[in-house]
């Protein structure tokens, strides 16, 4: 079993830290994708401290993570094609949205909205950790795994609540 530590929207230095409980919850993790909203390179440097991290910019951005980082990207891991993007667009459009942006993905990450998502559409898993450190309208701060089984071809995703 493969596990994937998913974040978004961490939003430093507004927000002066990542949350302490990630390093908990992503210490047996192979990869770390962060769905866009890191605002500043360091935290990349910060969760490559865990595992190696694939990320993509998001609209509220420095512009060092502007020229370093795509707008959105695939990575494969194991068996699972995954699609990273920071906004999706409008909920009742995510799984159009998700289909014509990243055809051939399994799975498709993304932020933006700091609502958590995990959803199945057509085959293809639509994955929003929520925010790590600005909860909004959430009753909490969130991150996400996910679960890639090369053995049975499938993956799962879970949202961790962050108190």
């Amino acid at each position: 079993m493969r596990k994937v530590g998913v974040i978004s929207d961490t939003h430093i230095p507004e927000f002066k830290r990542l949350p302490e409980a990630l390093w908990e919850h992503f210490a047996d993790v192979e990869q770390i994708i962060h769905a866009g909203d890191l605002s500043i390179l360091q935290v990349i440097a910060e969760l490559e401290t865990l595992a190696p991290v694939a990320a993509v910019q998001g609209n509220v951005e420095q512009m060092e993570v502007v020229l370093q980082l795509p707008i959105k990207r695939e990575i494969v891991i194991g068996k699972c094609r995954i699609g990273i993007v920071h906004i999706l667009g409008r909920t009742a459009q995510y799984a159009k949205t998700a289909r014509q942006e990243f055809p051939d993905a399994r799975v498709v990450v993304f932020g933006h909205s700091h609502n958590p998502y995990n959803q199945e559409h057509d085959g293809q898993l639509l994955f929003n950790p929520g925010s790590a450190t600005d909860r909004r309208r959430q009753p909490t701060c969130s991150i996400g795994k996910l679960f890639i089984d090369d053995e049975t071809d499938s993956v799962r995703g879970e949202i961790i609540l962050l108190s």
